[in-house]
């Protein structure tokens, strides 16, 4: 049974614009201080304020409470049930409880909030899931495709360099061109946070970089600061760019999705597999936390115990049972 005022727990469309002005002011004056203070990403900014609403929503539904002062962590617990009702997994009730965790260290900040009511409460354990990675000779088949237009060499310009630097999707759109030292062979990057960092580019990028600035031009209005452009002039957007991957990858064979975050997972899995070194795969990722980092040598293990299974002589062996025969690990 879902709590009163929402379907599966989930407030219904424009339930949430009705919050009382001692809910609603915080929250926007909280979503203010994330962009200009903290200088988040509107996109960031967003799923703050989402999820925020939707807590709001049932704070001022369900159990009827004017501010934010009064809930305590029984009242938080109550609605991670929710939240697990309505069909949310552990990582995304996880995310839930982080945004409100830090809007009431905002609250308390603000003096607001008498404490922090997220401190006691945890999301429910979710398995952890690795990401995807693509195979080095199925990623070198895709990047050695030759483009057949002035787009299309845009386009390989962008995954080389995706896959050279392990860029963001929204860090490779933002990039202007004098992000971009061919000479020195660096990238200049601001990362989430506002973080910049300067990466090095591969020789194969740096090339089909350089054969995209030759027919720029001919794309890019005059005062246009943006590196890729679309057919248009105008800077291209994060939808295109994935958009352009998923249609280079079905046009040239692949047998798998090919989406912008494959490309960065594959550089760190890559990079790790052959150098090892955590700490500088953390630093050219961006990662503020090297435990981000650390799911890629769960990657890597995966690998090793595969070849190791595969290729080891006492890895297997055979054991006979009557006249079946039964491979068992050692």
């Amino acid at each position: 049974m879902t709590e009163p005022g929402t379907e599966s727990g989930k407030p219904q469309p424009g339930h949430a614009k009705g919050l009382a002005t001692a809910l609603e002011q915080p929250l926007q004056s909280f979503i203010r201080y994330l962009a200009a203070e903290k200088r988040h990403s509107p996109h960031t900014c967003s799923n703050y304020e989402d999820d925020l609403r939707r807590f709001g929503a049932w704070v001022a539904g369900p159990q009827a409470r004017s501010s934010w002062r009064e809930l305590g962590s029984h009242d938080l617990r109550r609605y991670v049930a929710v939240l697990s009702r309505s069909g949310l997994g552990g990582r995304s009730i996880a995310r839930h409880l982080s945004a409100i965790r830090r809007f009431y260290d905002y609250l308390l900040r603000e003096h607001l909030a008498n404490d922090n009511p997220g401190l006691d409460v945890r999301a429910p354990k979710a398995g952890r899931r690795l990401p995807r990675v693509a195979d080095v000779d199925q990623l070198s088949h895709l990047l050695d495709a030759n483009p057949e237009d002035p787009l299309e060499t845009r386009d390989l310009s962008m995954f080389e360099l995706m896959y050279s630097s392990g860029l963001r999707l929204a860090e490779l759109a933002a990039l202007n061109l004098e992000s971009i030292d061919c000479r020195g062979g660096e990238v200049r990057v601001l990362g989430k946070g506002g973080k910049e960092r300067i990466l090095p580019v591969g020789r194969r990028a740096l090339g089909a970089l350089s054969r995209w600035l030759d027919v720029r031009s001919a794309l890019a209005d005059e005062n246009e600061p943006a590196l890729y452009v679309s057919r248009r002039g105008e800077r291209l957007s994060n939808r295109s760019i994935q958009s352009r991957l998923r249609r280079w990858g079905v046009k040239n064979g692949a047998d798998q999705k090919f989406y912008p975050h494959l490309l960065r997972h594959s550089f760190a899995s890559h990079m790790l597999e052959s150098s090892g070194d955590l700490r500088a795969v953390q630093e050219l990722l961006g990662h503020a936390d090297i435990s981000t980092t650390q799911v890629y040598t769960h990657l890597d293990f995966q690998h090793l115990a595969r070849v190791y299974d595969q290729s080891h002589p006492r890895a297997r062996r055979e054991c006979k049972s009557g006249d079946k025969s039964t491979s068992v690990d050692l």
